[in-house]
């Protein structure tokens, strides 16, 4: 699988590379004064300083539950994702949608949790326990 390149406005550097950085634990590449880049899972992601970047309020209605729009994030191993969601609680995270399982017994079933960066970018990260079944209709 190929990397993909993904480039966001945020508010503040030190608060990307804090969120990013130390607590997704994202190693850091290259940087200026308006930008830095991030290993994203194996994915470059690029925060770009917008002073004036303010979240978007736009939700749409999945499996009972209001998703953000636009929205990013990784599929993670089961186990990966459960370790993260408890060192996102841990942390204080205040999640957009709280970790839990979406479409239970259906053929999409996934874990999944919704939460913001500092500067209101929404990320989902998600797990399946058979990632054979990402793309299953």
């Amino acid at each position: 699988m190929q990397p993909f390149h993904l480039a966001i406005p945020v508010h503040d550097l030190g608060a990307a590379r804090r969120f990013y950085g130390e607590l997704l634990g994202c190693s850091e590449g290259r940087s200026s004064t308006d930008w830095v880049d991030f290993d994203f899972f194996g994915h470059q992601l690029v925060a770009h300083l917008d002073p004036s970047a303010r979240p978007a309020a736009h939700h749409n209605q999945v499996d009972g539950h209001a998703v953000p729009v636009p929205h990013f994030g990784i599929v993670l191993e089961w186990r990966a994702w459960q370790e993260l969601a408890a060192r996102l609680r841990a942390a204080g995270v205040s999640f957009v949608i709280e970790p839990g399982i979406r479409f239970a017994g259906q053929v999409g079933e996934q874990a999944t949790m919704f939460f913001r960066d500092a500067s209101g970018n929404a990320l989902e990260f998600k797990a399946f326990k058979d990632p054979a079944r990402l793309f299953a209709r």
